[in-house]
């Protein structure tokens, strides 16, 4: 391996660091967006089952964030119910909002990377390939051909070019899986969050509608009674 490295010049070494911070990244992902730390298949219907009677207290809520980043969308609805008795669907819906918004960040995190290594590494082959052919036409003297630095030259170019497309392409499909991902997991994200925002809309109503007092039975009056 040393001498293929050694072979392919000095352009391998920006594609080795690239290779090295792909393969983390890609690591990182995999173990981030799993299903169990993002969105959880039975998490919604637990937390709609616990809220049917009273809305959970703080520790339960922290818990909760705790669990999953759509335990922390679903916990920043329950902590605003908790500071109104009954919130409003557009005060619910902001909140929603702004707390999907950090879940998406957060599963979006370092793929920008990893989609500039995939766009890089082409390049810095290339980069090796012009290095090489400069080293080949170097090879040309007046005396005839350097077979050394001519080798040394195409050795250059091809490892390079292998070593730039090697790098690209797994780093461009796992960026295109994790994408994807990501994707799947906003919809699932979106329709927990208006599950949960149409439950505590809903239970904060029928509470409203319970608490009102009963309007005053209208009396007739007398004259209308003796008649």
């Amino acid at each position: 391996m040393f001498s293929i490295i050694q072979a392919a010049g000095w352009p391998i070494w920006p594609l080795l660091l690239c290779s090295v911070v792909a393969l983390a990244l890609i690591i990182e992902r995999l173990v981030s967006l799993r299903a169990s730390r993002v969105a959880p298949d039975s998490l919604i219907e637990e937390v709609l089952g616990v809220t049917q009677l009273q809305i959970p207290s703080g520790d339960v809520v922290n818990k909760l964030a705790e669990n999953s980043l759509l335990g922390q969308v679903l916990a920043a609805g329950l902590r605003a119910a908790q500071t109104e008795a009954r919130p409003a669907e557009p005060r619910l819906r902001q909140v929603f909002e702004l707390a999907g918004r950090h879940a998406i960040h957060q599963m979006e995190r370092y793929l920008n990377t990893l989609g500039t290594i995939a766009a890089a590494a082409p390049l810095l082959g290339l980069l090796g390939t012009v290095v090489g052919m400069i080293e080949i036409f170097g090879s040309q003297g007046p005396t005839g051909n350097n077979p050394t630095m001519l080798a040394h030259g195409i050795s250059i170019a091809l490892y390079n070019t292998a070593f730039g497309l090697i790098i690209a392409i797994p780093s461009l499909m796992f960026y295109r899986y994790f994408r994807g991902r990501v994707e799947a997991y906003v919809v699932d994200m979106e329709q927990a969050s208006e599950r949960l925002l149409t439950h505590l809309t809903n239970r904060g109503n029928a509470a409203g509608s319970a608490s009102a007092p009963a309007a005053p039975a209208v009396r007739t009056s007398s004259k209308a009674a003796a008649k």
